[in-house]
């Protein structure tokens, strides 16, 4: 922990916090916040308690009312500010996300840096928040639309990327002119708090009311108490299909506002025309990268039969060079899961596939010995399947890649993409200019994201982010996503010296 002194953390993390003031509740620690990578404990925390919930919220709402009064621009500065404070702890907080959730120090790093990505997004997008004017029927009427903010927005963030998708979310939120409250995946505690220590300065120095970024610390009930709480207005869930239906309909009973970014089962198309060695690298980190563990990780490939043979090959040779351990080491590819729990998902679906039919043709591993004591690394694993197989109509949150062969037209390999129920991100590999542009078509991929010679893990936040079916249908990060954390106002105002009624109704007395 003393490495992590620097970031504020502490043996004992705060079980929530409005920004400058942290709360912390009573009684021995409930939780404990172990490390994949050696299982060593990183910090013990409490559940929040509904006194202390209810504080933090009353102290968001407060800061909203003053928060919405300044001008998107100077909102735009406090986020800039924000970006620079990243920067400056970008090293330390990139090894503590590797540290604590798994993934490669490249990839914690490039974690912090989609943080100060989407600040530098969210700085200009202040200055860009316009609505539209519009041509009234009515003689000396003028009628246009502005946007405002929508008060306090919940974020609730996994395991997975535990600190870029709150930012996603809550600079994009805060240049609109709402507060935040947090809660992280109760996985990945220690993260959240550092970035929560690391925006203090901030606040402080701006002398900004201390709710305007809050933290929530605890488990399903503590959502729940977000989920069903009439004072915010907008709820982002990222997180697991099963996960998004309870907060979707928590939500909608109460008629507020949800966001949802939830599974993927994400497909590759490797069409006669492909270019192999292109495919390669994308499908090795796309099925790998994170431990499996992205919602756009490569879960399923479909291989033209003209291809099958050479493809499986190659990755069957690029699998056997893949480097797993510490991910703090830069010399290795892929890190631990992010508990033992996950590692009995990942045999549970590979016993599944073999009661299937398929067939298992690398991996099956759960890594022992020196530098593997937490348990919780595996060997990527690769397998034979058909695509109506249950458990490939399934996500799991691992590194299993399962090979789907083709043997028709490019429209058959778009039925086998499309036909599960999640629809987040979808790519092919085609030199064929018709392949391509079909892929992409209204005929094409039925995903959220669609990719022609890239992979299908890999977003940029210049993009809207988010998927359709069971992927939830959220957008978050750039293009025009800022409009779900605003509402939108018609406005009609009358300059002439009568009053005109619309569609000519009269109405004399």
């Amino acid at each position: 922990m003393d490495k992590w002194t620097a970031l504020g953390l502490t043996n004992h993390l705060p079980s929530g916090s409005t920004g400058i003031n942290h709360l912390f509740s009573s009684g021995t620690p409930s939780h404990t916040d172990f490390s994949p990578v050696d299982n060593q404990i990183i910090a013990t925390w409490n559940e929040l308690s509904s006194e202390d919930y209810e504080s933090i919220t009353v102290a968001a709402v407060e800061a909203s009312k003053i928060w919405k009064t300044w001008p998107a621009p100077k909102r735009g500065e406090i986020v800039r500010q924000i970006g620079d404070e990243l920067r400056k702890n970008k090293q330390l907080l990139g090894e503590l996300v590797s540290y604590e959730m798994g993934k490669s120090l490249q990839e914690g790093l490039g974690e912090v840096q989609e943080m100060i990505d989407i600040c530098d997004f969210a700085v200009g997008l202040s200055r860009q928040l316009h609505g539209l004017t519009m041509h009234s029927e009515r003689p000396e009427h003028r009628m246009y639309e502005q946007w405002h903010p929508l008060g306090v927005v919940g974020i609730i963030s996994a395991f997975n990327f535990p600190v870029a998708v709150w930012s996603w979310n809550a600079m994009i939120a805060a240049v609109c002119g709402n507060v935040s409250i947090w809660k992280p995946s109760e996985k990945t505690p220690a993260t959240a708090q550092a970035v929560q220590h690391i925006i203090k300065s901030v606040l402080v120095n701006n002398q900004l009311p201390e709710g305007l970024f809050c933290i929530i610390q605890g488990g399903k009930p503590v959502g729940e108490w977000l989920c069903n709480d009439p004072r915010i207005a907008l709820i982002s869930a990222t997180g697991s299909i099963r996960m998004g239906k309870e907060v979707a309909q928590s939500v909608a009973k109460r008629l507020g506002k949800s966001l949802l970014e939830l599974g993927g089962n994400n497909a590759i198309i490797i069409s006669p025309n492909a270019n192999l060695d292109m495919a390669l690298r994308a499908v090795v980190f796309g099925a790998v990268g994170t431990a499996g563990q992205r919602c756009t990780s490569t879960r399923r490939l479909i291989i033209h039969d003209s291809q099958y043979d050479a493809m499986k090959a190659k990755l069957i040779k690029a699998y056997q060079q893949i480097k797993i351990g510490n991910p703090l080491n830069s010399e290795n590819h892929v890190g631990p899961l992010i508990d033992t729990l996950a590692v009995k998902s990942y045999q549970n679906a590979l016993v599944e596939l073999e009661k299937e039919g398929g067939k298992i043709i690398y991996g099956n591993e759960v890594l022992q010995g020196p530098g593997y004591e937490s348990g919780c690394y595996v060997r990527p694993s690769i397998c034979e399947a058909e695509p109506h197989f249950n458990i490939v109509q399934e996500e799991t949150f691992a590194p299993i890649l399962y090979l789907l062969k083709y043997s028709g037209d490019i429209h058959d390999a778009i039925e086998i993409q499309n036909g599960v129920k999640q629809g987040l991100s979808s790519a092919i590999f085609t030199e064929n200019i018709r392949e391509s542009e079909l892929f992409l078509s209204a005929l094409g991929s039925d995903c959220g994201i669609a990719n022609v010679n890239i992979g299908t893990s890999g977003a940029e936040i210049g993009g809207a982010f988010g998927g359709e079916k069971e992927t939830g249908g959220g957008r978050e990060s750039g293009s025009d996503s800022w409009k779900a954390y605003m509402r939108r106002q018609t406005n009609t105002i009358n300059y002439g010296e009568s009053l005109p009624l619309a569609q000519g109704i009269k109405f004399d007395f």
